[in-house]
């Protein structure tokens, strides 16, 4: 029985999987390879490149004209600035490829021999020099991860294959592809002399820089019906478009939502079971708070300066001069995946679940310590649907106790405190069973949100009846509404904004309203609610400011004032 696969390649016949060949430009990569070109191909992690390079390695050998090898130079990382250990890792792994590929047609004995007999730290290249007049066929060799070396052993790795290109195709690979999560002419390489070298003047003999792209929704449809003809389950036709909404392709994403609806979510194990939109919103929520390695991965690098430097804007909803001159760190957050820019030239975040993810993970020791001082009883009424203008007084009453406090507590993201504290809140109210739709990137200079919550007529007031004291994990569990009638929804429309030093809060308060009218009518709502932050506290506004309350394009808006 095959499966969504979510770790390694998916070069193996027991998973889904869109042909690797048939995700990128293969005749103009064969043309390369034709034309003794050496070259990069990059995309962010888990998005199908060892898969690709597998693919063509298998392409090629069958093909006959060339001997193809993919080598992974992961092995050489933990060696740093030793480039002999870590040289000595890569050849190692060079010759037990070949070995593993060619087995007893490969002299493995004496190539380990011939391997020992040298001696200096530029054996790597005398043993791909070895391999390339030993071998008939022109060689193209393929070499993974080559952005996990660091400093002098990567500095070392570039110019020997560089020393060897003008001895193509009879003494040296008649074609090399460099592949890894960074174009290599952005490596800033610090060698151990504290030398800042660039990776493109390394290995300034690169042709090209390819990079690999997310799935389509065709795409998402072929890979998903691929299930369906094996077990029989359907998805129903409009999942895709809610799983290209989330995941905005990404193929581990893509995967791992089909493996949580599936299969990780165990009642669906039954076949029968048809997979609907309700389905993929559960499993997207699931799939968040199990925190799996892709995800993890994702959120320790907002803790890098770089990434910060460019997050930062995000969430505030500005374009800062910061910004705009940190290109290096945009570029970065663009290969790592965290970042895109959309069709009007905007950098948003990659997707909805990256867009769910960072400000939960930002603020998840703020989620912790806000438990014991909520109950959801307090803002859920009898009817089971969600009392906004009571958990906005409680918010409030929150924000003018604690709000020094909490600020302290966001570590690099001071400056953004009320988006993030306001969204842990959130999340605090919505873990009982809602959801939060976030829409926020630079140049927006607002955060739109809207909280979407399920309420059952047939379970009136169940909702509000849970204990003070129950646990984290309780709180956070993912409820499952049966599909039928009785199920209602309540979606309640909110927009942030922040008074800067150069802002008057008529203004604010006026493109406020403008915003949250736009945004409340795409949701299709005619009430919505303008949070307003005077972080300067410039504003002469009580703790209990009254609000204010506007109508503006047809959409009734209550403005709520936070200082």
């Amino acid at each position: 029985m095959r499966h969504f696969n979510t770790a390694g390649p998916v070069n193996q016949p027991d998973v889904y999987k869109i042909d690797p060949l048939s995700r990128w430009d293969t005749e103009d990569i064969l043309n390369l390879i034709h034309e003794k070109k050496y070259f990069i191909l990059h995309a962010p992690r888990q998005t199908g490149k060892t898969s690709c390079l597998l693919a063509l390695r298998d392409y090629l050998n069958k093909e006959g004209k060339y001997f193809a090898l993919y080598v992974n130079f992961e092995v050489g990382q933990a060696w740093l600035h030793n480039v002999k250990n870590a040289t000595d890792e890569m050849a190692q792994e060079i010759i037990s490829r070949c070995h593993n590929l060619l087995d007893d047609d490969f002299p493995f004995h004496e190539t380990i021999a011939y391997y020992k007999s040298l001696a200096s730290d530029h054996c790597l290249k005398e043993i791909i020099r070895y391999l390339s007049k030993l071998f008939k066929k022109p060689i193209v060799l393929f070499i993974d991860e080559i952005d996990s070396l660091v400093g002098d052993t990567l500095i070392s790795v570039l110019r020997q294959l560089r020393s060897g290109y003008d001895d193509r195709p009879d003494s040296f690979p008649a074609s090399i592809i460099l592949c890894g999560v960074r174009d290599i002419k952005d490596y800033r390489i610090r060698a151990s002399t504290n030398e800042i070298v660039t990776g493109g003047s390394a290995f300034n003999v690169k042709a090209e820089s390819l990079r690999l792209g997310d799935f389509s929704k065709e795409e998402v449809i072929e890979l998903y019906q691929q299930h369906t003809t094996e077990t029989g389950q359907i998805f129903t036709g409009d999942c895709y478009d809610l799983v290209m909404q989330y995941t905005s392709g990404q193929p581990w994403l893509v995967n791992a939502l089909a493996r949580e609806v599936t299969y990780k979510m165990k009642e669906n194990r039954d076949r029968s079971i048809t997979i609907t939109p309700d389905l993929i919103e559960i499993a997207k929520e699931r799939l968040i708070l199990a925190r799996q390695t892709h995800l993890d991965q994702l959120t320790d690098k907002l803790k890098e300066d770089r990434v910060r430097n460019v997050i930062l804007p995000l969430i505030l909803g500005d374009e800062t001069e910061s910004y705009h001159e940190k290109d290096d760190d945009v570029e970065y957050c663009l290969d790592l995946g965290l970042i895109k820019i959309d069709e009007n030239r905007n950098t948003i975040i990659s997707n909805a679940i990256y867009q769910e993810v960072i400000p939960r993970e930002l603020t998840k020791i703020t989620q912790r310590k806000m438990l014991p001082d909520f109950r959801q009883a307090d803002w859920i009424t009898p009817d089971g649907q969600l009392d906004i203008k009571t958990m906005l007084k409680m918010f409030k009453m929150f924000w003018n106790e604690n709000a020094e406090i909490w600020t302290a507590n966001m570590v690099g993201y001071h400056e953004v405190a009320p988006q993030l504290i306001l969204q842990a809140f959130l999340q605090r109210v919505c873990n009982g069973g809602g959801a939060i739709h976030r829409e926020y990137g630079a140049g927006r200079k607002r955060i739109d949100l809207m909280v979407k919550w399920k309420y059952s007529t047939h379970s009136v007031g169940n909702a509000c009846m849970r204990s003070e004291e129950q646990t984290e994990q309780q709180t956070e569990r993912i409820h499952a509404f049966p599909t039928q009638s009785g199920i209602l929804f309540q979606n309640i429309v909110l927009e942030l904004k922040v008074i800067n030093k150069k802002q008057s809060y008529e203004t604010v308060k006026k493109e406020g309203l403008i915003q949250t009218a736009a945004y409340s009518k795409k949701c299709g709502e005619k009430e919505a609610y303008l949070l307003i932050f005077d972080r300067d506290k410039r504003m002469d506004w009580a703790a209990d400011e009254e609000n204010e309350f506007a109508e503006y394009d047809g959409v009734k808006i209550e403005i709520w004032k936070f200082r």
